[in-house]
């Protein structure tokens, strides 16, 4: 009982020497700090302004045909003069991330801070155009981006002489394009490519080319039915006898299965099939 009544007095001799741990009211209730608590009910209001101010709410870029990601950073400052709320990012498709903390993530008044955005632009060509939606206590806001995807580089245009000396090589070994000075373009541009701009890269430079040699076919005015098996076994095995090369790695190519898969797919969705399939 002793050891107990001394135990008592110990502890009572720390809470009295300790008057910032647990304080407490007139009428002897503990008083706690006051919490923020965001409300919820301008969260689907426009953003006023005079509440963050941005480093930039549209913002552009130009990529190389062969990025995969590109990168931004969306940055601002609290100028309210109150603490804000962000209850949601939320990017406006699969291919864009943003990197936040724990939401609600609360920003102090005055205080700056940023958020990485990635997004994908793996296959893709031309001009795309990304947001990321922010929802906040006192509202919302879109920030814009806009990628323009530069084209692959021009294709070096051959003499007549290169042209036929190309064609006298091809007649002997039709895989003879992905090796010596010929790989530069027809292997090199299409490393790590898939779909849209492997096709850029290593198709374009033959079927696409204007003017386009006699003997390569116009894929877009084929005579024959064709679907995704048609194009993945001309483009993996070629055409013996012709100057169709086989570029599936497994008959002397430089494309992997994955690739000539994304490229296939791509032929069956942006050149439809001309002939009907013939009857069952």
């Amino acid at each position: 009982m002793k050891s107990c009544r001394i135990f008592l007095f110990a502890l009572a001799g720390i809470i009295f020497a300790l008057p910032g741990t647990f304080a407490a009211g007139t009428n002897g209730q503990v008083v706690t700090p006051s919490v923020y608590v965001p409300s919820m009910s301008q969260m689907n209001e426009p953003l006023a302004n005079g509440v963050f101010a941005w480093n930039s709410l549209v913002q552009t870029t130009n990529a190389a045909f062969n990025l995969d990601q590109v990168h931004f950073v969306i940055g601002f400052t609290n100028v309210s003069g109150d603490k804000v709320a962000i209850l949601d990012v939320k990017p406006s498709c699969g291919c864009t991330t943003a990197e936040v903390p724990a939401i609600p993530w609360m920003i102090p008044a005055g205080d700056s801070e940023k958020i990485p955005v990635t997004i994908n632009i793996e296959s893709k060509f031309g001009t795309l155009t990304k947001f990321v939606h922010i929802a906040t206590d006192k509202g919302e806001k879109d920030v814009y981006f806009q990628i323009n995807i530069m084209p692959p580089p021009a294709m070096t245009n051959l003499t007549a002489e290169q042209r036929a000396a190309g064609i006298e090589v091809a007649k002997i070994d039709r895989q003879a394009v992905f090796r010596g000075d010929c790989a530069t373009c027809h292997v090199q541009n299409g490393q790590g490519r898939y779909g849209v701009a492997l096709f850029q890269a290593d198709c374009a430079i033959c079927h696409e080319a204007n003017p386009r040699a006699s003997m390569v076919p116009d894929l877009h005015n084929l005579k024959v039915p064709t679907n995704d098996a048609f194009w993945r076994t001309w483009i993996a095995h070629g055409k013996p006898g012709s100057f169709m090369p086989a570029f599936a790695q497994s008959d002397g190519g430089p494309l992997s299965d994955m690739q000539i898969a994304s490229l296939a797919a791509y032929l069956d969705y942006a050149i439809p099939p001309h002939v009907p399939p013939p009857p069952q």
